[in-house]
């Protein structure tokens, strides 16, 4: 399996929130929902999504937007207009005030807006649960990844569009599982690009990517600097140097994070002991992953798995 195969192995929606967006200018969205990753389809008319910090982002007819969170930021007519909807844990719409709006601006099944008639047309599609998305996945990403309609050759954006409207048995699981593919085929566009991670990017070249490969494939096994270069037929230093170069750090470190990425999902995903998931991803006891586990993110694996 390819690099990007597992990655895109990862999205899993499990009782994802959908909602079709209907407004008239001027409306402001304040999202706080605290999700781990949202896909925003915008079906009509130009909007902008403005970070808490950097610069205002817009976006046309038919692009996509994956945002991954937990942060907060803001999604407008226009740049400066002020938030008049907020957005909160557990998909709570209200107004900055406090008051609630769920059922005010209700349109309909799934449907919620200012104006049915409004030119601004968008379907939001959210992963609530960190379970429900692969960690290496949200590591692999930037805030926001925008894709331009021109570059998603996919009719699936228009059928998530009807689909997100209907009313029928099972509809929550058929509107998962579009969710996960559209998801899908706007991140293998977006890897196709020069400004995918840069791990990605050196699975081009014919040591570093064979490096990578060994790596990612074999985590479980005793990787040293030394055997790494051995199996790809360069000097020890010659390896170390061109793989930093190349990748952003060094392969033990890269290897560390893999590891723990893979521990990661594997807590979330099944119900392996600590111990099993840290023998499978190369560590050779508990103690050993729960050590290297908490001084990476702060939580030992059992808090980790409570809390996804």
């Amino acid at each position: 399996m390819d690099a990007l195969a597992s990655l895109l192995e990862g999205p899993r929606a499990r009782g994802a929130f959908f909602m079709k967006s209907i407004l008239k200018p001027p409306w402001s969205l304040r999202i706080q929902d605290e999700a781990p990753l949202t896909l925003i389809a915008n079906m009509r008319g130009a909007a902008w999504v403005v970070p808490d910090s950097g610069a205002p982002i817009e976006i046309r007819s038919g692009d996509i937007v994956i945002v991954r969170g937990p942060k907060p930021y803001t999604v407008a007519d226009r740049p400066d207009t002020p938030p008049d909807i907020i957005i909160a844990p557990g998909q709570v719409t209200m107004t900055p005030d406090g008051e609630v709006l769920c059922e005010t601006m209700s349109l309909g099944v799934r449907k919620w807006g200012n104006n049915p008639a409004g030119p601004n047309m968008m379907v939001t599609g959210t992963y609530e649960s960190c379970g429900a998305v692969s960690q290496r996945l949200l590591r692999a990403l930037p805030a926001f990844v925008v894709m331009p309609e021109t570059e998603l050759d996919t009719p699936l954006v228009a059928l998530l569009g009807r689909e997100v409207e209907r009313d029928e048995p099972g509809q929550g699981v058929v509107l998962d599982r579009l969710l996960d593919l559209v998801l899908i085929a706007a991140l293998r566009a977006w890897f196709a690009r020069d400004e995918a991670p840069s791990w990605y990017q050196a699975y081009g070249d014919p040591v570093v990517g064979k490096a990578l490969r060994l790596l990612q494939n074999n985590p479980a096994h005793a990787w040293t600097v030394a055997s790494l270069a051995t199996e790809c037929g360069l000097s020890r230093a010659g390896l170390a140097r061109r793989f930093t170069d190349l990748v952003g750090e060094s392969p033990m470190a890269f290897l560390t994070e893999w590891r723990l990425a893979l521990a990661a999902d594997l807590l979330v995903e099944s119900d392996a002991t600590v111990d099993a998931v840290a023998r499978q991803v190369g560590y050779g006891s508990a103690f050993a992953l729960s050590t290297a586990f908490k001084r990476e993110r702060g939580v030992s694996p059992r808090e980790f798995r409570l809390g996804a």
